[in-house]
């Protein structure tokens, strides 16, 4: 009697387990390809670039003593960039306090490798500013200003940076600045390629952002590691009174065009960004159509945030930059 009415429950139970499996493979055919559509649309919301944080965007809180420049690489985790770029010269007071020139410079860059390690932050480049003008007529002079970069070429190794970025200025006169910036680049881009670094030029005014002017260089110079770094902003050919400072420009260069033909020889992009409107667009510029260039060009390197606004602070004009450029990237992957 126990047989047979074992034989009746173990029955149902291979019934009940069946169904149960049914059920199960079910609903995991079901869920399947909504996991997968949500992967999917995950994947197609990342920018086509990875961003970093141009340290001038902190300048004001910097120079105006509230923010230490030692702990850019601790503000930029925080603010959830992958990379930093240093602006040299917002690390002068340091060096100056810092003993001989040698020491001071091993010191400074010992802290900030190990702070960009400590927080997990990459190192880019280095913009470096007052070190003299490669493009000046002065021979002698021009070639200071190469043996005055050097050691921002030597830094940008230790750090594990890929570039620095040098300005371009020293002459007004097309033929003369075109002739004496490949000579400096030049004798520069062949030090650096001896460290393993890029030698860029970003469009920071004048015949500098003149870029077909500037396309001529990067031929001239014709070296691997020498290129541009074109910038959003800085398209002012002329201001009032011939000044290189925040006088009120007379004539810009075509941004969008002078962007694409600098694209080319791109090793980094600087996001330049100014204020916003309730939509968080930018009023100056159209960034969906600088960012299809950049994209068009085959560019996928780092694009640095570089808020130089007067409206919003420093941290809501960096996130507001950063949010329109993950925004406006994202969409070029769709």
């Amino acid at each position: 009697m126990k047989k047979y009415l074992a034989r009746p429950i173990n029955s149902f139970l291979l019934v009940l387990i069946f169904f149960t499996g049914l059920v199960s493979c079910k609903n995991q055919q079901e869920k399947e390809p909504e996991e997968e559509t949500a992967t999917a649309e995950n994947a197609i919301q990342e920018p086509f670039f990875k961003l970093s944080l141009a340290q001038w965007s902190l300048s004001k809180p910097i120079l105006a003593g509230e923010m230490d420049p030692m702990d850019f690489a601790k503000k930029a985790n925080e603010m959830g960039f992958q990379g930093i770029e240093y602006v040299s010269q917002l690390y002068t007071p340091i060096l100056e306090k810092g003993g001989s020139p040698e020491v001071a410079m091993k010191n400074l860059l010992d802290s900030l490798k190990a702070r960009s390690e400590k927080y997990n932050v990459k190192n880019i480049l280095i913009m470096v500013d007052n070190e003299g003008d490669l493009a000046t007529p002065n021979e002698k002079a021009r070639n200071m200003a190469v043996e005055s970069h050097k050691k921002w070429v030597d830094a940008a190794q230790f750090l594990g940076c890929h570039s620095i970025r040098v300005n371009l200025f020293g002459s007004n006169d097309a033929k003369i600045w075109k002739n004496n910036s490949i000579d400096g680049l030049k004798k520069l881009g062949e030090y650096a390629t001896s460290k393993g670094i890029n030698v860029l030029v970003e469009n920071h005014g004048y015949l500098s952002s003149n870029a077909k002017l500037l396309v001529e260089v990067m031929e001239g110079v014709n070296l691997p590691n020498v290129g541009t770094l074109p910038d959003f902003g800085n398209f002012c050919l002329n201001r009032e009174g011939g000044e290189r400072g925040e006088t009120k420009c007379i004539e810009e260069y075509p941004r969008y065009q002078g962007i694409e033909e600098m694209m080319p020889y791109a090793k980094a992009v600087s996001a330049k960004s100014y204020d916003f409107n309730d939509e968080g667009q930018e009023t100056t510029m159209d960034f969906s159509k600088i960012l299809k260039i950049v994209k068009d060009a085959g560019y996928t390197g780092f694009i640095g945030v570089e808020y130089e606004g007067e409206r919003l602070s420093a941290e809501k004009g960096i996130m507001a930059t950063k949010n329109l450029l993950i925004e406006e990237g994202s969409k070029l992957n769709q």
